[in-house]
Parts: C-alpha cells; sequence; structure tokens
C-alpha cells in the first residue's frame, strides 16, 4: 500500500482532486496505466470519484492489440467501472495523409478520445500514467533537441486539457474539442521500479508492447540506452534529480513568463507593433521572451518558431537597416519600419509598385485610386491662402501653368525645398522623415512642369511660392475618397502627416 500512499500525497501536493470529480484513467493495459488505475480505484471512496476507463486500439499490431483492448475492458468490468473504447487504423490514416509518423499521430487520436469522451461524460479530469522516469526522459529528449529553460520544464503534474493545445496548434480539427478537462498525472513523483513492485505484491497482470523495445525510436533509445548508462556513471537516483529540475524549471518559467507579461505593454503600441527603442532597452534575456510572447499572441501558436526566427527579428531590430522583412513561418513575415516592427501575412510575390500619373486642373478635383485619396484645387485670395495643415497647400496662381500633374515617386526624382536655392532628392527627405516604403510608392507628388511642387505632408517647394506681390492663389488639398471634410484623419494611415 507504499504506492497508494506516495500517489495520495502526490494528489494532494498538486491539488489534483476535489471530492466528487469525475475521472476519466487513460489505460493502455501496460504496468504503469494498469497501477495508476487500481491506485485511483482504491482512493476512489476517500475522493468520492466518478471513475471510468477508456482505452484506444490503433490497429498497429494486428491482435496483439486487439488483445489490449480486451484486456483493459476486462479489467474495468472486474473493477465495476464504466468503459470506453476506441479503434482507430492508424496505418490507413497515415497512408491517406500521406505525412506524418504512426507514434504522434497515434498520440493525437488517443487525446482526442480522451477529450471528447472527458466531456460528453461530464468527467473534469484525465489521469495518465507517466512516471517520474517518464519525466526523466522527457527532460533530456528536449535538453538533446535543444530546449529552453519552458521545454525543460517537460511534462506539468496538472495542465489543461492536451487537446486544447493541439486544437490551437492546428494539428487537429476545431471542431473536436468543447470545455476543456484537467490533464492529472498521479503517478508523476512515482518510480517505474515502484510500479513493478506493487504489481507483484498485488499480483496483477498487465500487458507489455512490443514496439517499446524498438530503440529506433528516441524515447525508447533514452529509456533503454543512455539513461541507464548515465545512472551507472553519474548517479542511480539521476531520474529523481531530472524530475526536480523540471520541477523548479516549470516554476521559474511561470515567474518569468508573469513578468513578461507585465513588460509586454511597454514595449507595444495600441495596434500591437513593437516599439523598437524600449525593447532595446530590456535586458536581451527579456527581449528573446517578449518576441516569443509576441509570435504566440499573432500566431496563436508557436509552433514552428524556433530559436533562429526569434534572432532573426532580433537583428532585425537591433542592427538592421531602417525598413526590411524577414519571413517567419504560417505565410507571415516581420516588418521594420523606422522605430516600430509588425507581424504581415507574407504576400510571397509582391505585385509591382504601379506608376499612375493624372493631370489636374487649376480651380478641379480628381481621384487617385491608387493612394485611395481626392486632390482638390480652388482658386483664393493672396491674404487668404494660409495652409491649415500639413494636407493643405498654397501656390501663386501666375507662376502656374494652366494643368498640373499628379503622379508617385519616381527613382531620381528631386524638388527645392521651401527656403533652400538648389535642389534635394526626393528619397533623401523619404529617409529623412521616415517615410515607409509601401507609402513611398504610392503618396501623390503634385507637379508644375518638371518641378515638384508639393510633397503632401512632408515638404512644399520654393517655386510658386506665395509672397507679397501675390494676388491670387491656388489652394490644393488632399483628403481620403469619401472623406472630404475630414482630411486630417484621413491622411493617418496613408503615408501623410498633419503638419509640415
Amino acid at each position: 500500500m507504499a504506492l497508494v500512499r506516495q500517489v495520495k500525497k502526490t494528489i494532494e501536493k498538486y491539488r489534483m482532486l476535489a471530492r466528487g470529480d469525475g475521472v476519466l484513467a487513460a489505460v493502455s493495459g501496460g504496468p504503469d496505466s494498469v497501477a495508476l488505475l487500481h491506485v485511483l480505484a482504491r482512493l476512489k471512496d476517500e475522493f468520492d470519484l466518478r471513475l471510468e476507463v477508456a482505452h484506444v486500439e490503433h490497429g498497429i499490431r494486428g491482435t496483439e492489440s486487439k488483445a489490449d483492448a480486451r484486456f483493459v475492458g476486462d479489467l474495468a468490468e472486474r473493477l465495476a467501472l464504466p468503459f470506453h473504447l476506441k479503434e482507430v487504423a492508424l496505418p490507413r490514416i497515415k497512408a491517406e495523409l500521406g505525412k506524418g509518423n504512426l507514434e504522434a499521430l497515434g498520440r493525437e487520436a488517443r487525446y482526442r478520445f480522451f477529450a471528447e469522451t472527458a466531456v460528453a461524460r461530464r468527467l473534469e479530469k484525465i489521469a495518465t500514467g507517466h512516471t517520474r522516469d517518464d519525466q526523466a526522459e522527457t527532460v533530456l529528449m528536449r535538453l538533446l533537441r535543444g530546449s529552453a529553460r519552458k521545454g525543460l520544464g517537460a511534462m506539468a503534474p496538472v495542465l489543461k486539457d492536451e487537446g486544447e493545445r493541439m486544437k490551437a496548434e492546428e494539428k487537429i480539427h476545431p471542431s473536436s474539442f468543447i470545455p476543456h478537462p484537467l490533464i492529472i498525472r498521479p503517478l508523476i513523483e512515482t518510480s517505474r521500479q515502484d510500479i513493478e513492485s506493487y504489481l507483484a505484491a498485488e499480483n496483477l497482470q498487465c500487458r507489455v508492447d512490443r514496439t517499446n523495445q524498438d530503440t529506433t525510436l528516441l524515447r525508447n533509445w533514452v529509456r533503454l540506452d543512455l539513461l541507464p548508462q548515465l545512472k551507472e556513471k553519474i548517479d542511480r537516483g539521476l531520474d529523481r534529480r531530472l524530475a526536480r529540475m523540471a520541477d523548479v524549471l516549470r516554476d521559474e518559467e511561470a515567474f518569468l513568463d508573469a513578468m513578461t507579461r507585465s513588460v509586454f505593454q511597454e514595449v507595444v503600441d495600441k495596434r500591437g507593433d513593437f516599439l523598437r527603442l524600449p525593447l532595446l532597452a530590456q535586458p536581451k534575456a527579456m527581449q528573446r521572451r517578449l518576441i516569443r510572447l509576441w509570435l504566440e499572441g499573432a500566431l496563436g501558436h508557436l509552433r514552428g518558431v524556433n530559436f533562429d526566427h526569434v534572432e532573426a527579428i532580433l537583428g532585425l531590430i537591433s542592427d538592421g537597416p531602417p525598413q526590411a522583412r524577414i519571413a517567419l513561418p504560417r505565410g507571415r513575415e516581420a516588418v521594420r519600419s523606422y522605430d516600430t516592427v509588425s507581424l504581415k501575412k507574407n504576400t510571397r510575390v509582391r505585385r509591382a509598385a504601379c506608376c499612375y500619373s493624372y493631370a489636374l486642373p487649376l480651380g478641379g478635383e480628381i481621384a487617385v485610386p491608387e493612394a485611395g485619396v481626392k486632390i482638390a484645387s480652388a482658386r483664393s485670395a493672396g491674404f487668404d491662402a494660409r495652409p491649415d495643415s500639413g494636407v493643405e497647400a498654397a501656390f501663386d496662381l501666375k507662376s502656374l501653368p494652366e494643368m498640373l500633374t499628379v503622379r508617385n515617386f519616381r527613382n531620381g526624382d528631386r524638388f527645392q525645398p521651401l527656403g533652400m536655392q538648389g535642389h534635394k532628392k526626393v528619397k533623401d527627405l523619404f529617409i529623412a522623415k521616415k517615410v515607409p516604403l509601401p507609402a513611398r510608392a504610392t503618396l501623390p507628388l503634385l507637379i508644375a512642369g518638371e518641378e515638384i511642387l508639393w510633397i503632401p505632408g512632408y515638404g512644399r517647394s520654393e517655386v510658386a511660392r506665395i509672397g507679397p506681390t501675390t494676388k491670387e492663389a491656388l489652394k490644393v488639398k488632399i483628403f481620403a475618397i469619401g472623406d472630404r471634410p475630414s482630411a486630417e484623419r484621413s491622411a493617418e494611415g496613408r503615408g501623410l502627416r498633419t503638419v509640415d
């Protein structure tokens, strides 16, 4: 009965069960799950549990796996517990999908069935037979794969329904899960040796899965070859040490995650874009965590996101050019535009920037659909021609030709800024004003002959400047299509600024 006391202690330590809970025991028929079921059956009255049993027959090992299902069904019947069986043909499913491995597909099928059954039967918990040895193996596997602190925390004693996680990662159909039973691991502090001793003392039979001896599978190799050698060389209690390390790392990860979330609002704007300078003010370790949290929030999960992606985003933010982008998983890309970084859909093949040109008569109005704006001009008395904002400009009418041109930027464009004798490149102005690349491609420029008169929101030319001799002026205003009264508001988001 020592095992029962140990499991009860673990249950109470992690608050796995409350009186009256409904528990679905996931039983494969192997030693760990058989011991789990018997211990829970012994604790059933003490915790007033509604205990039921579930088994998935994968169809991988033919008559052997069918015998496993019969064994578990008989075991549930002897204990007078409801039994739920799911039969799936994993080899056929894999062939139809054309991808994946049987181990991963089997795991997905099990957790989907467990979650669906628990929800249908109104059971709050799903109990699995993971042991301290399983925990140690998981830590080693993740260490070999280069996992960080969160991964090395391995399996939590209590966690939200695994099916809900797989749903978030789009490994299963979104409709497969409803509310979320908790997964509990009552044997997580129990060694496999203690379980074998318990089964022998209670004269309990179990099934042996021969595929567990296949050392071409990573977990089996760690279990059968690597871990025994490490125990021999280092410490016979290495599994306990690794499990304890996982506990510590999970606690530290929870603390660091809370700290990261408290800092997060300081480094993003209201649109959810990263603010470069506040992010760089954080320590490097916090920068990485903030980037992962940002990606997780935007993508829904971090599957496919690795260390190299995080480092690439860090490089983009800290050392990259003012405007650049890098590809990310799931058809996304991180896009830096000066001091902000946003996450956008990767359009793969980008459309070439369109070239447009429209004639604007003096006193007329035109639409520029490429920029989503209209431009209107009106004659005005010279003394009443002062612009109200950066989306308005005024010019001496007598210095203008009968027809103006509105077009977008061309390479090599130059203009004479107000108050200057010579010309400067428009590209240099864009860089100085930090105009985003997409805005540069569509921003309308007002042209008189060969001279650029006005770059809305960013500067106007010395040409046709209003002076003391100006008798009549031309006022030009830019506003969103369908939004004449609120030019200042319409300018926002189109690369225009409302002040010069």
